[in-house]
């Protein structure tokens, strides 16, 4: 059925159980998995004054970044080594994350994506956008949501 899930997390309560969903249906399915870890966009320079505020550089932030996925992904990888499954790990600094779900699942040749929502509805959606949903109209691959 399934080889390669991939798993988008950000290390959220909510993300933990897309993580433990997608860690059970990989053992279940004999699957290996690729957790994925899309990081924020470098923030915009904010102009004052004539002056420009930088909050860090962008090696700087390249840093934090990765440092941030490398947390939030070993302990993905812990998870799924302590329940017998097959781990490797993937980040990218992204402006829009879902874009970056659906190459990281290309580039890993994945055939499923698990990720969450949160299931926001009406104007909160409308205004807030929602990754998830963008990831399920422009995704190829079965994609299997938790709430």
């Amino acid at each position: 059925m399934y080889k390669n899930l991939l798993v988008a997390t950000d290390g959220s309560k909510l993300s933990n159980k897309a993580v433990a969903h997608a860690i059970g249906l990989a053992q279940t399915v004999g699957a290996s998995l690729t957790a994925f870890y899309a990081a924020p966009d470098y923030p915009m320079p904010a102009y004052a004054d004539g002056v420009v505020y930088e909050p860090v550089s962008r090696k700087e932030y390249t840093k934090l970044a990765a440092e941030d996925a490398q947390k939030i992904l070993a302990a993905v990888a812990t998870k799924a080594e302590a329940a017998g499954v097959v781990c490797k790990t993937a980040y990218a600094i992204a402006s829009a994350p879902w874009e970056a779900i659906l190459a990281a699942a290309k580039k890993n040749k994945c055939d499923a994506i698990v990720m969450a929502s949160h299931g926001r509805r009406g104007l909160s959606a409308v205004l807030l956008g929602s990754e998830t949903q963008k990831v399920l109209t422009h995704s190829k691959l079965p994609v299997i949501v938790i709430r």
